[in-house]
C-alpha cells in the first residue's frame, strides 16, 4: 500500500487526489489517502472522499493536521471539523464500512506525565470506538518506548492493528532536521554511530540503514502483535530501498503479474481482462479515452463496432518531452535516414524514449532488438512490437504472467510508420504468406486490410490449470482507427517542438502527412523469425531502388 498526504486544502490537496487516481487506475497500487481537518471545510472533505471512492481507494488516514503554514495555533475553518474523531464519525456516517480508516498513534506519549498520558489514550480509544480500523504511528527510533506504548494501548482495550512508522536515515542533516521537527527521541546509540560521519552522507546512509534495520527486526520479533511496517520515504526512494534489501523484504523473484499489462483498481475496471495492443506504451492515454465506458471487456472484447473512444481534444493527448528534452534526446534530424537511426537506437535501448513511448522498450523487446533495428534502418519506423512466444511457463521472468503452472503464448506483432513506396513493396511480399494479417491506414483514414473477419485477433493468451483460456491482448479494427488519430497527433507534436521554418519541423511533418501507420500480425507463433522475412526482402529491394536512382558522382580522373 502507498500513502499520499493531502495537505491543507488548495493545489496540493488536488494533487493528492490526482496521485490516488493515478496509482489506483494506472499503476494498479492500493493507496491510503491522508485527509486532514486543516483548511478543509466539510464540502472539500466530501469532494476528497467522493473522488477517492471513484478511484477505488478504500483506505483513509484521518488526521486533525498541523497548523497552516505561517500560523502557530491550529484553528478550525468555518464549516469544518475540529478534531480527527469528527472526521472519522463523518466518514462512517456517510460511507458506512466502505473505507478502512486509520488514525495516527504517538509512541512518545508514553513519556508524558501519567495524567496527560491517560488522557491521550482516552482520545485514541474514542477514535477507535468511533470506527477506526488501524493505527499508523509517528516516526520513532527508540524501540523500548514504542514497545511500552503498544503494551499500554493493548491494556486500554484497543485491539486493532498497529503499524509502526519507520523513517530511513538518508543524510545527517536530513535526519537531524526531521527528528527536530517531530521532536523525536534519538537514542544515544544512534548518535554514537552516526555523528562521527556527519559530513559523509553515503556513510551515514549505510550505517543508518543497519541501525534502522536492527530496530525493525526487534519490533517484528517482539511478542506485541506487529505484523507489518510503514516506511516514510519523504520522496526519497534510495534509503527505503536499501532498508528493504537489508531486511530481505525485496522479493528475489519478481511477483507473477496477473495479466501482461497492469490492471486498474478503479471500481468499474477491476474485472477488465482485455485491451487492444496499440496503447501498450501509453496506458494512461488508453485509460483516459475509455474512462466513460459503461463496462470493460472481460472474457471477450465483443462486437468490434462497439468501442467508443473519447475524442483527442477532450483527453489532452500530448508528448511528455519539453522542447529542451526533445533536443537532448533526438537532436535535430533533417533527413529520413537520421529519423530512422533514432528509431533504431530506441530499439537497442540507446535512446530512452520516443514520442510514442515515454519509457525504454519492454524487456521482451531485447529478444528481437537487432531485427527491429534492421527494420528501422530500412525505413520501417517501429513504435510497438512483441516477439512470438510458444508456450513459455507462466513463471518465465520475461514473458510470464497469470497463475502458476500455466503456459503463455504470443503472436509476433509489429507496428510502424512507412512511406507509400516501401509499403507497396512490403505488401507484395506479405500477400504471399497466408499466416500474416495486417491493417494499414494513413492520416486521412484510408484503411486497407487483408483480414476476413470483423472480430478481434488475440495476440496474447494464456492456458492455466482449471481455468478458461485468457486472451488479454488483441488487435481489432475500430480500436486501431481510434489509435491512428493519436499516433499521428503525437508525431505532429514532435514536429512542432522545432521552429516553424526549421528542416526538422519540415521532415517530421512531411513524414506524418505522407506515411502510413501499419500493424502486422504473424499468426504462426511456432516460427518466431517468419514475421521479419517480408520486411528484409522489401527493405533490400527499396534500398536497391534508392541506390539506383541516386545521382552518380563524377570522377576526377586523378586530378
Amino acid at each position: 500500500m502507498t500513502r499520499y498526504r493531502r495537505n491543507a486544502g488548495g493545489r496540493t490537496s488536488d494533487l493528492t487526489s490526482e496521485m490516488v487516481k493515478t496509482c489506483q487506475g494506472l499503476i494498479g497500487i492500493e493507496t491510503c489517502m491522508h485527509l486532514t481537518c486543516t483548511n478543509m471545510p466539510k464540502t472539500k472533505v466530501d469532494v476528497a472522499l467522493r473522488e477517492a471512492k471513484q478511484s477505488g481507494c478504500r483506505n483513509v488516514l484521518a488526521l486533525r493536521g498541523d497548523p497552516p503554514a505561517g500560523k502557530e495555533e491550529w484553528e478550525a475553518v468555518e464549516g469544518g471539523f475540529v478534531h480527527g474523531i469528527d472526521l472519522v464519525k463523518h466518514m462512517r456516517r456517510e460511507y458506512g464500512d466502505y473505507f478502512d480508516i486509520a488514525v495516527a498513534g504517538f509512541p512518545q506519549n508514553q513519556l508524558l506525565p501519567p495524567e496527560e498520558r491517560d488522557l491521550e489514550m482516552q482520545y485514541l480509544k474514542a477514535k477507535v470506538d468511533a470506527g477506526v480500523d488501524f493505527i499508523f504511528t509517528q516516526m520513532f527510533y527508540d524501540v523500548d518506548v514504542f514497545i511500552a506504548w503498544v503494551q499500554s494501548v493493548r491494556a486500554a482495550g484497543i485491539t486493532i492493528p498497529i503499524v509502526p512508522g519507520i523513517a530511513p536515515i538518508q543524510t545527517w542533516n536530513g535526519f537531524m532536521r526531521a527528528t527536530s521537527l517531530a521532536k523525536t527521541i534519538i537514542p544515544q546509540s544512534f548518535l554514537d554511530v552516526l555523528e562521527p560521519h556527519q559530513n559523509n552522507d553515503e556513510k551515514v546512509r549505510e550505517l543508518g540503514t543497519k541501525l534502522v534495520a536492527d530496530m525493525c527486526r526487534r519490533i517484528l520479533q517482539e511478542d506485541i502483535g506487529i505484523r507489518g511496517l510503514h516506511f516514510y520515504t519523504m520522496n526519497l526512494e534510495k534509503g527505503t530501498k536499501m532498508l528493504l534489501e537489508e531486511l530481505n523484504l525485496v522479493p528475489r523473484v519478481e511477483t507473477i503479474k496477473p495479466l501482461p499489462w497492469r490492471q486498474s483498481l478503479t471500481p468499474n475496471r477491476r474485472t477488465e481482462t482485455i485491451r487492444p495492443i496499440f496503447w501498450a506504451n501509453r496506458t494512461k492515454s488508453y485509460i483516459s479515452r475509455t474512462e466513460n465506458w459503461d463496462e470493460y471487456p472481460n472474457g471477450r472484447f465483443g462486437d468490434s463496432r462497439s468501442p467508443a473512444y473519447g475524442e483527442l481534444d477532450g483527453y489532452g493527448v500530448w508528448i511528455k518531452q519539453t522542447k529542451e528534452d526533445a533536443f537532448k534526446l533526438w537532436g535535430e534530424p533533417t533527413t529520413m535516414d537520421e529519423i530512422a537511426t533514432l528509431f533504431a537506437r530506441f530499439c537497442t535501448k540507446e535512446l530512452k524514449a520516443l514520442p510514442w513511448s515515454d519509457q525504454a522498450p519492454a524487456n521482451e523487446t531485447s529478444i528481437i532488438s537487432s531485427q527491429l533495428a534492421r527494420m528501422n534502418q530500412y525505413g520501417f519506423l517501429t513504435i510497438n512490437s512483441q516477439p512470438a512466444v510458444n508456450g513459455a511457463k507462466s513463471e518465465h521472468p520475461v514473458f510470464g504472467w497469470g497463475p502458476r503452472n500455466g503456459y503463455v503464448y504470443q503472436k509476433a506483432y509489429l507496428e510502424f510508420f512507412v512511406n507509400p513506396t516501401l509499403l507497396s513493396l512490403l505488401l507484395a511480399h506479405i500477400e504471399r504468406d497466408s499466416n500474416i494479417t495486417y491493417y494499414t491506414i494513413n492520416k486521412r483514414g484510408d484503411l486497407r486490410t487483408n483480414t476476413h473477419s470483423d472480430g478481434p485477433n488475440a495476440v496474447t493468451w494464456g492456458v492455466f490449470p482449471g481455468k478458461e483460456i485468457i486472451q488479454p491482448t488483441i488487435v481489432e479494427a475500430v480500436s486501431f482507427m481510434a489509435w491512428k488519430d493519436e499516433a499521428f497527433e503525437l508525431g505532429q507534436q514532435w514536429a512542432k517542438l522545432y521552429d516553424a521554418d526549421s528542416p526538422s519541423r519540415k521532415v517530421i511533418s512531411e513524414l506524418m502527412d505522407t506515411c502510413f501507420l501499419v500493424n502486422v500480425v504473424h499468426n504462426d507463433f511456432h516460427d518466431p523469425e517468419a514475421i521479419f522475412e517480408p520486411f528484409f526482402k522489401a527493405g533490400a529491394e527499396y534500398a536497391a531502388q534508392e541506390n539506383k536512382a541516386a545521382p552518380v558522382q563524377p570522377q576526377m580522373n586523378g586530378h
